[in-house]
């Protein structure tokens, strides 16, 4: 995905997805940040995207919420 992203646009919610999968939580944090910072409609879903699940227990995804302004 990351060449992919260098000839075309890849979301870097995608990318936070795969790593959240793969679990690299690191990783998946930064491309969320990075999804935040792009103002992308795909923060919205955090909260019920099931690859996010093992993130949900980490201070950073309650953080993610407020920034967001979804409800813990």
């Amino acid at each position: 995905m990351l060449e992919l992203s260098k000839q075309r646009h890849v979301s870097p919610y995608n990318i936070a997805i795969v790593h959240a999968g793969l679990g690299d939580k690191d990783q998946a944090f930064e491309w969320l940040q990075k999804t935040f910072d792009s103002r992308s409609f795909n923060m919205t879903l955090i909260k019920v995207e099931t690859v996010l699940a093992d993130l949900r227990s980490d201070p950073r995804f309650k953080e993610l919420l407020k920034r967001v302004k979804l409800p813990e």
